[in-house]
């Protein structure tokens, strides 16, 4: 069967339904209800997590509420129609000629709408790196179904341009194009045409440099399987396949699976084997590793949002006495800087009073304690020969100015400490971090494992 024959198929293969689906009267999902949970306490705009991450100096990035699916391959090997039967509406156009030249994504939404490059890009700002390929931001676009059929609403498929060998002129670096999306991408779909295009050297040289890098996220698909003709045409074109990957030094690493698959026709019976479902239950199994990775992912934030506060406190604290230290410095040296010219000064005064003079003044005590502690100062002075007082005048007054100097240094030497109100938000961060995120992402967990488990295992 061609591509263009597919929404034939896609409406003789189950019963009439209305293309609009409003995501109010659609069934939520446990993993589409915690996925969605788990992007809120991210982007909440009083207490989320990426605003508690810049308030810290670090960048978050919320966690996508679906996974993306990348299906690429030649032109005319299925992409379109598979997605458009997956999501049970017609939204790719599909036939023989090269009719994806861009990359388009398909999700679920409230209503039906298209969007062009810029606007897909606030969509998916993961993706923002696209921008430096000149060229594709007019070549990217997004097509928004209300569709809840299979998983769809999980879901995020990117459909690629066809691939051509020869002198087909791309409008931009399709091959870094398409490696870029597969390394942003949870999977990657490869479509390989049975019928003639199956070894399209571009296609392989993207393969190759996609397994280089996420060879984990690559699964391998013979598309319109049932056009190969008789079970041994198919075996054949398999063989080829395979054999012109394992040439390939990157790809020839270990055994292949490629599943056959084709759009089933209740009108068009046929006997060759349709893994189609088994695709289906790839995206299911991709779903349910990531919710278990954004589970994972937000703990893992919490953790670092929660070191981060510690460690600034633990730094406030070591400011805190750093800065003690050196306001003692800086007082000593300013102390003595001051204090010494001034008992100098003192000295010298209290030198041309007698003692008799001074306890009338002070009183018998503190004269005698005045005196003596003055009295070094003039027997210093008195031991230095008179024509070495100037040079030691000049040399004591550099003394006081180098401690006032010192102690100058000392006061600019402080680090800057958190305000009170600075270090309660940072003590009402990580309480909300640990009481509220963290008791939430469990309950999360809970309500995850609760769909497969038990209630005893609990």
């Amino acid at each position: 069967m061609v591509e263009g024959s597919s929404t034939t198929v896609m409406s003789g293969g189950r019963k009439p339904r209305s293309v609009a689906n409003p995501l109010e009267s659609a069934i939520t999902t446990p993993s589409e209800r915690i996925l969605r949970e788990c992007h809120n306490l991210y982007i909440d705009s009083e207490n989320g997590l990426v605003k508690i991450a810049s308030h810290l100096g670090l960048q978050l990035l919320p966690p996508r509420k679906k996974i993306i699916v990348m299906i690429m391959g030649n032109h005319s090997a299925g992409k379109s129609s598979f997605i458009n039967w997956y999501v049970e509406e017609h939204i790719q156009k599909t036939g023989v000629a090269i009719e994806t030249q861009g990359f388009t994504f398909i999700t679920s939404g409230r209503k039906r709408e298209s969007l062009t490059g810029n606007a897909t890009l606030h969509l998916y700002p993961h993706f923002r790196p696209l921008l430096e390929f000149k060229g594709v931001t007019d070549y990217l676009s997004a097509e928004i179904s209300t569709s809840k059929q299979k998983k769809f609403s999980l879901v995020t498929f990117v459909d690629t341009p066809g691939l051509v060998d020869g002198d087909m002129v791309y409008p931009f670096d399709v091959n870094r194009a398409i490696t870029s999306f597969g390394e942003q991408a949870d999977l990657v779909f490869v479509f390989f045409d049975p019928m003639g295009q199956a070894l399209c050297k571009r296609t392989l040289n993207i393969v190759e440099k996609l397994s280089d890098k996420v060879a984990d996220k690559l699964r391998f698909y013979l598309s319109k399987a049932d056009e190969a003709g008789r079970e041994t045409d198919r075996q054949r074109v398999m063989m080829q396949i395979v054999q012109e990957l394992c040439r390939r030094p990157g790809l020839n690493k270990c055994g292949f699976e490629m599943p056959t698959i084709y759009i089933p026709n209740p009108q068009k019976l046929s006997r060759c084997v349709n893994q189609i479902d088994g695709v289906c239950q790839t995206i299911e199994k991709t779903i349910n590793q990531a919710v278990q990775k954004t589970l994972d992912q937000l703990e893992k934030d919490c953790d670092l949002i929660s070191s981060t506060i510690d460690s600034k406190l633990a730094q406030d604290r070591a400011d805190l006495s750093f800065n003690s230290s050196v306001r003692l410095h800086s007082f000593l040296c300013g102390a003595l800087g001051i204090l010494l010219p001034c008992l100098s000064i003192l000295s010298f005064i209290v030198n041309t009073l007698s003692p008799e003079e001074l306890q009338e003044l002070l009183g018998e005590g503190l004269a005698k304690a005045l005196w003596l502690s003055t009295g070094v100062v003039v027997f210093l002075w008195d031991w230095i020969p008179e024509d070495g007082q100037i040079l030691f005048v000049i040399i004591f007054g550099a003394l006081c100015y180098f401690f006032l100097c010192l102690a100058k240094y000392f006061a600019r030497q402080g680090n800057r400490t958190l305000t009170k109100k600075e270090k309660r938000t940072l003590t009402e961060y990580s309480d909300y971090v640990q009481d509220v995120v963290k008791a939430k992402k469990g309950k999360l967990y809970e309500e995850y494992l609760a769909q497969c488990a038990a209630e005893y295992d609990f």
